[in-house]
C-alpha cells in the first residue's frame, strides 16, 4: 500500500522522530523521509547533486536570477505550466522547451522555476545537466535520480517505485534502457499514485513538473533523442495525465528536430529583452563594489559617480542581453590587482567595453596568468577533464605543487570559480562557454586546448597506478587513464603518430624523473588498442603493434624496481585481440624491426617474469600476420 503524506506542523526541521516503530526524518517544513522511502533512496543512488537543491557553488552552474530580474519571462512559463488539461480535440501541450543564446540566463530561470514549483509541492523533480560534470553529463542516472526526487517530494509514489524493482531486479543494472526505466521508475508510479486517488490535494493547485536543464550539456546525444522521443511519445499516449516537463537548453539540432512539433510549446529567451533587468544587476553590483572597495570609495569622491550613466549605458549596450556577460564583465573589472596587472577598476571599465564580447574578455584574462609556470597544462586539465577535481587533485596529477595551481588561478577569478580550500571543493569554470571558446581554435588562438592533450591526461591517469597516494583524485586516474586515451585516439581528434612522436620528445625533457617511464605507458596503451575497431582509432595495425614492441623493449630495459612491479601487473588485451578480425600489411623491414624489439625485450624480462604473460602472445600475433 503507498504510503499517505503526513501533516505534522510542529515538527518542522525535527530529525529522528520516532512513531510507533518507524523513525520519520522531517526535512523542509511538512516533507519527510521514512526509513522505507530513505532506504529507497539510497538503493536507487542517484546523482545528489543534479538538482536544484545542489550547492552551485561546487556542482554549476553557478547561476541564480538576481532579485526583481526575469520576472515577465518566468510568468510566462507559469502560465503555461499551470493550464489545465481540457478535454478537446485540440492536442494538450505537456512539454516546453525554452531555449536561447549562451549565457542568456536559462538555467537561473529553470533554477528559479525549480523553487517556485518546489516551494508550491508541485515539482516532481529537477535535474540540472552539466558538460564534463562525470555522471550529470550523461544519461546513465537520469531516470533514477528523477526517480529518487520524486519519491522524496510525492511520498505515495514511493511504494510503487519498490513494486517496480522488486517485479524487476535488474531494473537498476547498466544494461537497462532508458526507456525502461524511464517507464517503470518514474511514469508509471506516478500515474499509479494518481489512479489511487493518492495525490489528489496537490493537484488542486495544478500540474506536477519535472524540469531539465541544459539538456544541450549532456554527451550522450543518442540518450538524449532516447529521452525526448520516448517523453512525447508517453504524452500522446497519455493526453490527461498532469505532468509536465519544462526543458531548458541551447538550440542543438538533435534537440531542435524532435521538440519542433505539435506537441512542444517554444519559448525562445532571445525575444526577451534584458536590458532593463541587466542594468538593475550591474547598478546594484558596482554599488556593493562602491560600499567594500577604498580604491573606488576614494575615487567616487574626488570624481563624482561611477559607473558614469555615459557608461552604464554603453555597458548595457556592450553586452547585448548576456547575463553571463554582464557578471563576467563585472569581475573582470573589480577583480583585485595584482602583480602582474596591477590596475584599478577604474582603469578596467574601459579595457572592458574595447573587448570583442564574451571572446575577448575570457582572452584579456587569460592573459594575466599566461607567463607563469604550468599556466598551459593546468588550463587544459581543468577544460578536458572528465571529472571536477579539487586543487590539489589537479596538482597531484600533474606532478606539480598546490601552490602553483593556486598561483595560476588567483588571476583568473573572474572566469574560473576556486574552492575556498585546497583539498575541499573543485575547481569549475564559470561558464560553458569558457570550454567552448578554448576548444575552438580559431576562437581562441594561442590559449587552444587541443585535443591531444588527452594523451597527456592519459599519462597523468597512467602513472597513479604505481604510486602509493590517498589524494582525491586517485579513483579519477584510475578508472579515467582509458578514457583519455581513447578520446586522443579518435580519427577525428589529431595526427596520432606526429603527437606521440611530440609526446616522447617532451617526456625525455620535462617528464618527472621519480615517475614511471613513458615507455610503459606508451605500451600499456598501444596494446589496449589492439582490438579497437578502426572507426575508435586513426592509425593501422602494423603501427600499433611495431610501435608497442619498441616501447615495451625501451621500458624493460630501464632499470628500476617500478618497471617490475609493471611487469608483474600488467594484463594486456590479448583475449580480446585474439578473436579480432583485423588484419593489416607488413613491409619485410617492418617485420624484422618487430621481431627485433620482441627479442631485445624477451632477453630483457626472461629471468624476471613468466614469459607467456607478455612476450609470447605478441610474438604469436606477430607470426600470424606474416
Amino acid at each position: 500500500m503507498a504510503e499517505a503524506p503526513l501533516h505534522l506542523d510542529n515538527f518542522s526541521g525535527a530529525r529522528h522522530v520516532q512513531l510507533g516503530q518507524q523513525t520519520m526524518n522531517f526535512i523542509a517544513g511538512n516533507q519527510y523521509l521514512s526509513n522505507g522511502r530513505k532506504n529507497l533512496i539510497v538503493r536507487l543512488n542517484p546523482i545528489v547533486d543534479a538538482s536544484h537543491t545542489r550547492d552551485r557553488r561546487k556542482s554549476p552552474p553557478d547561476s541564480a536570477c538576481f532579485p526583481g530580474t526575469r520576472e515577465d519571462v518566468i510568468r510566462g512559463i507559469q502560465s503555461c505550466a499551470d493550464l489545465e488539461i481540457v478535454l478537446s480535440e485540440t492536442p494538450v501541450v505537456h512539454v516546453y522547451w525554452f531555449h536561447g543564446f549562451a549565457g542568456g540566463g536559462k538555467s537561473a530561470i529553470s533554477l528559479e522555476i525549480a523553487k517556485i514549483y518546489a516551494g508550491s509541492g508541485r515539482l516532481l523533480a529537477s535535474y540540472f545537466f552539466f558538460r564534463n560534470a562525470g555522471d550529470r553529463s550523461r544519461m546513465d542516472r537520469f531516470a533514477v535520480t528523477l526517480a529518487a526526487q520524486m519519491a522524496a517530494a510525492v511520498p505515495a509514489t514511493a511504494s510503487f517505485i519498490k513494486a517496480a524493482l522488486k517485479a524487476n531486479p535488474g531494473l537498476l543494472t547498466q544494461g537497462v534502457s532508458l526507456t525502461v526505466q524511464l517507464e517503470q521508475l518514474v511514469y508509471e508510479p506516478f500515474q499509479a499514485a494518481l489512479k489511487r486517488g493518492l495525490i489528489v490535494k496537490a493537484l488542486v493547485k495544478g500540474p506536477f513538473l519535472i524540469v531539465v536543464d541544459g539538456l544541450d550539456e549532456c554527451e550522450d546525444r543518442q540518450g538524449v533523442v532516447t529521452f525526448i522521443d520516448h517523453m512525447l511519445d508517453f504524452f500522446k499516449k497519455h493526453p490527461s495525465i498532469p505532468l509536465r516537463f519544462f526543458i531548458a537548453s541551447r538550440v542543438e539540432e538533435h534537440i531542435r528536430t524532435r521538440l519542433e512539433n505539435d506537441g512542444v510549446l517554444l519559448g525562445n529567451l532571445n525575444n526577451h529583452s534584458a536590458d532593463e533587468d541587466i542594468e538593475m544587476f550591474l547598478q546594484a553590483s558596482f554599488q556593493g563594489a562602491a560600499n567594500n572597495d577604498r580604491v573606488v570609495q576614494e575615487y567616487i569622491r574626488m570624481h563624482g559617480e561611477w559607473p558614469t550613466k555615459s557608461h552604464m549605458n554603453r555597458l548595457i549596450w556592450h553586452i547585448k542581453g548576456s547575463f553571463v556577460l554582464a557578471s563576467t564583465i563585472f569581475k573582470f573589472i573589480v577583480q583585485p590587482a595584482t602583480e602582474e596587472d596591477p590596475s584599478t577598476p577604474m582603469d578596467r571599465l574601459p579595457l572592458a567595453l574595447e573587448m570583442n564580447g564574451l571572446d575577448g574578455l575570457y582572452a584579456q584574462t587569460l592573459a594575466r596568468s599566461q607567463k607563469l609556470p604550468h599556466f598551459r597544462n593546468i588550463i587544459s586539465t581543468i577544460v578536458l577533464l572528465d571529472w571536477l577535481l579539487p586543487i590539489v587533485g589537479i596538482a597531484d596529477l600533474l606532478g606539480i605543487k598546490a601552490f602553483e595551481v593556486v598561483h595560476v588561478l588567483l588571476n583568473l577569478q573572474a572566469i574560473v570559480h576556486i574552492p575556498g580550500t585546497d583539498e575541499q571543493g573543485v575547481v569549475t569554470l564559470c561558464h560553458t562557454s569558457l570550454r567552448d571558446f578554448l576548444t575552438t581554435e580559431s576562437r581562441s588562438g594561442c590559449f587552444f586546448v587541443p585535443p591531444s592533450f588527452h594523451l597527456h591526461l592519459s599519462y597523468y591517469c597512467f602513472v597513479v597506478t604505481y604510486e602509493e597516494t590517498n589524494r582525491p583524485d586517485y579513483d579519477y586516474r584510475t578508472f579515467h587513464v582509458y578514457d583519455h586515451w581513447e578520446r586522443f585516439a579518435e580519427p577525428e581528434a589529431c595526427d596520432l603518430i606526429n603527437e606521440i612522436q611530440l609526446f616522447k620528445a617532451q617526456a625525455c625533457q620535462s617528464l618527472p624523473v621519480m615517475r614511471l617511464p613513458y615507455h610503459t605507458f606508451l605500451c600499456s596503451l598501444l596494446f589496449y588498442s589492439l582490438p579497437l575497431p578502426n572507426s575508435q582509432i586513426s592509425v593501422g595495425l602494423s603501427y600499433l603493434l611495431t610501435e608497442c614492441a619498441e616501447q615495451l623493449a625501451l621500458a624493460v630495459e630501464c632499470p628500476g624496481h617500478r618497471i617490475k612491479l609493471w611487469l608483474e601487473h600488467v594484463n594486456p588485451v590479448f583475449s580480446a585481440f585474439s578473436n579480432s578480425t583485423q588484419t593489416d600489411q607488413f613491409t619485410e623491414h617492418t617485420f624484422g624491426v618487430l621481431q627485433h624489439n620482441l627479442q631485445r625485450a624477451s632477453n630483457a624480462i626472461h629471468a624476471n617474469v613468466v614469459l607467456s604473460n607478455f612476450i609470447l602472445p605478441l610474438f604469436h600475433i606477430t607470426e600470424a600476420l606474416r
